[in-house]
């Protein structure tokens, strides 16, 4: 059943009660990570691996998700500061527990690459907030092997 969250703004992400930040420098130049991120919004699908679809809606102020598994979301894009931050809300999702989540991608040049950091940032019920850190490894897993196939998507193009 889906279940409409709270709807947040880009503070949420730095006051969250629980905020999961993951980092990895890459060799991808800044704005090509940038446009695969948030204009690419379908290709998702081919380098985040729970991505089973991806696809923008309202000419790229929302995007439908649907992950591996059968979870799905309707997002609201918050923040998209070329070449340097990508940020969406949840808005409606069937996952359990969740009261508010939001994600950002911030980009940093690092050399002739990118550092990449994904803040995770989530409310909810004690037993939700509990769980999600409990799911930090497989989060930061899940992360480290996209960007790392993204990495490898875009060098080959």
């Amino acid at each position: 059943m889906a279940r409409q969250l709270r709807p947040v703004g880009p503070d949420f992400i730095a006051t969250a009660p629980v905020r999961l930040v993951f980092d990895r420098q890459i060799s991808a130049a800044p704005e090509a990570v940038f446009r695969a991120l948030a204009e690419d919004v379908p290709g998702w699908a081919e380098w985040f691996t729970a991505v089973k679809l991806a696809r923008p809606l309202h000419g790229g102020a929302r995007r439908e998700v649907r992950l591996t598994g059968g979870t799905r979301f309707l997002e609201t894009v918050l923040t998209t500061e070329e070449p340097e931050v990508y940020a969406y809300r949840v808005d409606v999702t069937n996952a359990p527990g969740a009261r508010a989540l939001a994600e950002e991608w911030r980009l940093v040049p690092a050399g002739t690459g990118t550092r990449v950091r994904w803040t995770f940032a989530a409310d909810g019920p004690v037993a939700f907030r509990f769980g999600l850190t409990l799911a930090r490894a497989g989060l930061g897993r899940a992360f480290r092997d996209a960007v790392t196939s993204l990495d490898r998507r875009l060098a080959s193009r």
